[in-house]
């Protein structure tokens, strides 16, 4: 049972930066902010867990049946991810990439410390052992970090390469184009990696990545060396009580500082053939997903291709919703829609197997999920995207960017689209 007690935020400025500041010294902790957007299914602005009392930590089989035996154990909130990779757990598949990066399949902890900022309040769900530091880390949070001894070190800007030049993507995608043509798929998403083995500043990046972007799924997850500082638009699977909501993103423009043509874009994106198709095609996906475990005749539309804007983009999203049977275990609504379909394609087997073949490095934890699970089984997790992956210790940074291609799908554009999303990881690391 967690020791709870709630307090006022001060009048001040830069919330994150004081939050992640405070929870630094510590090897593990994970930090979700909603910043600021309305979200009828969010429960806080802000959510941060630091220290693992218990942890699980798994790279092998099983990784869905052993966090599902962990949850029942613990009963209790806990913060954490799984990979893109967990596919080959759901379907006869392999990851056989480069792995820069070397993340384990999935890993969740159980915070010592739980802070959940709504509002203007901020409520300390602290374990038992720990509830002594409640009044203590309320000072140490806002009103030391300023005066912290400051611990300068440079950072030369890294120098980012490609794992695909131009030609070499469009080749890809020309054979993906192919496997459409041929009818092996309908969608794929194609994706290309980012890396530089430079050192950075995590929380600096995190903060500037978060600035410039302002998602409603952001995360900064630091676990030992390995850092995922997270700025994503989109929610992969959320449950509250016995509904499960997702909500898959297909279809990107990009914005304008002028008003009129931004209107233009973005109504432009609301009408675009080509990415309504893609759209629908991964919300039949999703239907098809949630078909699994719903209950009969529960599964609905709610929001078909409606397009929201973001600091950086527009984004096309549709809602889907389904209703299941209250005794059904939480981990067994993930497995039976993992990985999301917006980040693989369709029919989805055939899809991950060309994804596999015609990529060339493993998605790791891009593309996968960061989130929590509540003691009642309520969860939300994100999508794994706009993202920068780290690992201080090698040093390696990666960013990985995809399109969905389709038949009318033309590379030259489908290069540009990745650019774009590129463009704020880019930005944050030449900064």
């Amino acid at each position: 049972m967690r020791i709870i007690k709630s307090k006022s935020i001060p009048d001040k400025t830069n919330l994150l930066k004081h939050l992640l500041d405070w929870a630094k010294p510590d090897s593990t902790s994970c930090l979700l902010t909603s910043n600021g957007h309305t979200d009828p299914y969010g429960k806080f602005d802000i959510l941060l867990g630091v220290g693992a009392k218990t942890s699980i930590h798994i790279k092998s089989n099983h990784a869905f049946s052993e966090l599902s035996k962990y949850r029942a154990q613990v009963q209790d909130w806990l913060l954490g991810f799984m990979t893109y990779d967990l596919k080959n757990e759901v379907e006869n598949l392999q990851s056989a990439n480069l792995d820069g990066l070397d993340f384990p399949d999935l890993y969740f902890f159980q915070p010592l410390k739980l802070i959940r900022i709504i509002g203007n309040t901020i409520e300390f769900l602290y374990l038992p052992e720990v509830a002594a530091d409640i009044e203590k880390d309320f000072e140490l949070i806002f009103n030391s970090s300023e005066e912290k001894e400051k611990v300068v070190e440079n950072y030369t800007t890294p120098k980012v390469k490609v794992r695909f030049n131009k030609d070499a993507y469009c080749a890809q995608v020309d054979k993906m184009l192919d496997h459409i043509y041929r009818g092996d798929i309908y969608e794929a998403n194609f994706c290309q990696e980012f890396y530089a083995e430079s050192k950075i500043d995590p929380l600096k990046s995190f903060l500037h990545l978060n600035e410039i972007s302002k998602a409603p799924f952001a995360a900064f997850l630091k676990i030992g060396s390995k850092y995922a500082l997270c700025s994503s638009p989109e929610r992969y699977l959320c449950k509250r009580k016995t509904k499960l909501i997702s909500q898959p993103i297909k279809g990107t423009a990009r914005r304008s500082n002028n008003a009129i043509e931004d209107l233009k874009l973005a109504r432009a994106l609301a009408q675009d053939p080509k990415e309504r198709s893609e759209n629908i095609m991964i919300t039949d996906l999703v239907r098809n997903d949630l078909s699994k475990l719903a209950l009969k005749g529960s599964v609905r539309v709610e929001e078909l291709c409606k397009v929201y804007s973001f600091k950086q983009v527009h984004q096309m999203i549709s809602t889907i919703t389904a209703n299941i049977d209250p005794d059904t275990d939480p981990i067994t609504c993930i497995k039976n829609t993992y990985p999301m379909g917006s980040m693989t394609g369709a029919p989805k087997l055939s899809a991950m197997q060309i994804i596999e073949d015609l990529e060339n490095s493993k998605r790791g934890l891009y593309s996968g999920s960061i989130g929590y699970f509540e003691p009642n089984g309520d969860f939300d997790f994100n999508v794994v995207i706009r993202s920068l992956l780290y690992d201080a210790e090698k040093p390696y940074v990666s960013f990985t960017v995809g399109s969905a291609i389709t038949a009318q799908a033309i590379p030259e554009k489908e290069y540009e689209e990745c650019l774009l999303k590129a463009k704020a990881m880019r930005e944050t690391l030449e900064a």
